[in-house]
């Protein structure tokens, strides 16, 4: 009889999106996704990998168990944010958000966003003309009002000074 052996897996793919337009008159009225209909990207970037944090797990777990519960916990549409900053300090465990001192910006979801189908969650937040114009070294995904950060990602992905760049991320369990 062979052992059965558990085991769980976090997996994270996420693909930035460079528009040399601007999606803000869009997101004024939720049509992100009739931008992306019309505008091509000039650069994709896809990226895979990147640090669970404790703080993070340690929600999930909560949430689950139902020590915390409502509005202020949850990863929804209004309360999830992809936030970007240009530290390049590596990420681990411990940290808790953005290390990046003062060029850092949080971004809530598009319309739609995030989308939780066959064991994975998808985040979606567009950074336009106006926003998070510096050198992007780093990401999270955050709970706006708890402010716990799930994850943490360091790559080096440019320099934005305008126009609108995506970050879509999606996180598998398995």
């Amino acid at each position: 009889m062979q052992e059965v052996k558990e085991r769980a897996a976090w997996h994270c793919k996420a693909r930035l999106l460079k528009y040399k337009e601007d999606i803000t008159p869009y997101a004024k009225d939720g049509k992100e996704a009739d931008f992306h209909k019309l505008f091509k990207p000039y650069e994709v970037i896809d990226m895979q990998d990147n640090c669970l944090l404790n703080a993070g797990i340690d929600e999930m777990w909560d949430l689950i168990t139902g020590v915390v519960s409502g509005a202020t916990h949850i990863f929804d549409n209004a309360a999830a944010t992809i936030g970007v900053g240009d530290s390049a300090t590596a990420a681990a465990a411990a940290q808790t958000d953005l290390q990046a001192a003062t060029n850092k910006a949080y971004k809530g979801m598009e319309a739609a966003y995030p989308t939780s189908t066959t064991q994975k969650i998808t985040l979606k937040s567009s950074f336009g003309s106006g926003d998070a114009n510096y050198a992007w070294a780093e990401w999270v995904v955050k709970q706006a009002t708890s402010a716990i950060c799930l994850n943490r990602k360091v790559e080096a992905l440019g320099t934005k000074s305008s126009g609108t760049w995506t970050l879509e991320v999606t996180i598998t369990l398995s």
